[in-house]
């Protein structure tokens, strides 16, 4: 696995999902379920965004060394986490378990290219 492909990859996935609640929240929330404090969604898309912006830099430019590691691995786990806790109490829609395991998914990517000496 080609870490610039992977790091290209989840920078895709972060900067649709981050923006998305902030070009369209109404859409977001018919997808993800009602939210009570609409400007805390759009602060994680900001972050999310952002993260994906740093990414899609990293892949661009191949330069996907350990500190791209630990962001895109490191996000994808806290991301993951919190959805399978705030899903399993109740506070946030199943829907967000998809998301949990496309997390997962990347994560599994990250390690295995890291495996291969990528």
């Amino acid at each position: 696995m080609d870490p610039a492909a992977i790091a290209v990859i989840q920078a895709l996935y972060y900067v649709t999902t981050g923006v998305w609640p902030l070009i369209h929240v109404r859409s977001f929330q018919w997808a993800t379920g009602p939210k009570t404090d609409l400007w805390l969604v759009q602060t994680v898309g900001v972050l999310v965004t952002a993260i994906g912006i740093s990414l899609l830099w990293a892949g661009w430019t191949g330069a996907t060394g350990t500190e791209v590691l630990m962001l895109a691995v490191g996000s994808a786990a806290g991301l993951a986490a919190i959805d399978v806790v705030f899903v399993a109490r109740g506070v946030i829609s199943r829907i967000y378990l998809v998301d949990a395991i496309a997390e997962a998914v990347l994560i599994a990517c990250w390690i295995a290219a890291r495996i291969a000496g990528g």
